[in-house]
């Protein structure tokens, strides 16, 4: 029986874990919800009140994140969030396809899911998308610039863990932000190894590129992780259409979660 007890280990290291679904609430349509790095599906707090008397809301922790596993030899690659992903809206065992909303970094993934899956996704909703480039794809020199210095910003928080988590939890508290922004002990890999294979290595512009379904952007004005060079990019594709939020930042703020519920429909 050895050998059964291996052959069912290596099952259960192989096997996508599932995520933890904060909320399944209201009827109709489905809409699958996935937040944003360092953060849980608290991001959609102002957003699933708005949305439940029509549609059947579902909003998922992301791998690491929130309640959702953190298995320990866990890379948080793409390929991985989206195989948790892509194995628990399985088990939801959906008859119909859904509309994916992704914030932050759960847009980057909700872009791959999309491409890989699409006979799955109806509409895919990008909310505050840190979509970038490589510098030396870029010609614009002021793009190349500006992406440049967000990939050693994001360096600079993943070799300063004591920085990036006195910042992240004073943030938290001074904005009130609870569960939205958290950066903890339990999370911490998550966070670095998301924010390197997820954030800094994507090749989101192509996943977006791929899809066939409509795709509205979100996004606000006083976003401070946006690239406009690449934004603008994006935009120019036939499928996407672009909402800006006056006055918003990166979060899902009462603005901004009143234009997702307005383009949502």
């Amino acid at each position: 029986m050895g050998w059964l007890r291996r052959f069912l280990s290596t099952f259960r290291r192989t096997r996508p874990p599932l995520l933890h679904i904060a909320a399944d609430v209201g009827e109709g349509p489905v809409i699958i919800l996935l937040h944003g790095i360092a953060s849980s599906a608290a991001t959609f707090r102002r957003v699933l009140p708005q949305l439940d008397d029509r549609y059947r809301c579902i909003s998922l922790d992301l791998l690491g994140f929130g309640e959702s596993p953190a298995p320990p030899d866990a890379t948080y690659t793409i390929e991985e969030h989206v195989a948790s992903i892509r194995a628990t809206i399985d088990s939801l065992r959906l008859r119909a396809p859904f509309i994916l909303v992704g914030h932050s970094l759960g847009a980057l993934l909700a872009a791959r899911y999309t491409a890989q899956n699409p006979g799955h996704v109806s509409r895919l909703v990008l909310a505050s998308p840190p979509v970038y480039l490589s510098p030396s794809e870029l010609s614009d020199p002021v793009a190349r610039a500006q992406v440049g210095l967000y990939l050693r910003a994001y360096e600079f928080l993943r070799a300063n863990r004591d920085f990036t988590m006195a910042t992240a939890s004073a943030l938290s508290r001074l904005m009130r932000l609870g569960s939205v922004l958290e950066v903890t002990d339990r999370n911490w890999n998550a966070f670095i190894l998301s924010l390197k294979n997820c954030i800094e290595s994507q090749t989101t512009v192509s996943d977006i590129s791929r899809v066939s379904v409509p795709i509205d952007v979100v996004y606000g004005t006083l976003d401070q992780f946006i690239a406009p060079g690449t934004l603008r990019i994006i935009a120019q594709m036939r499928h996407v259409t672009m909402h800006k939020v006056d006055a918003n930042d990166h979060l899902v703020r009462s603005r901004l979660a009143r234009k997702l519920v307005s383009v949502i429909g």
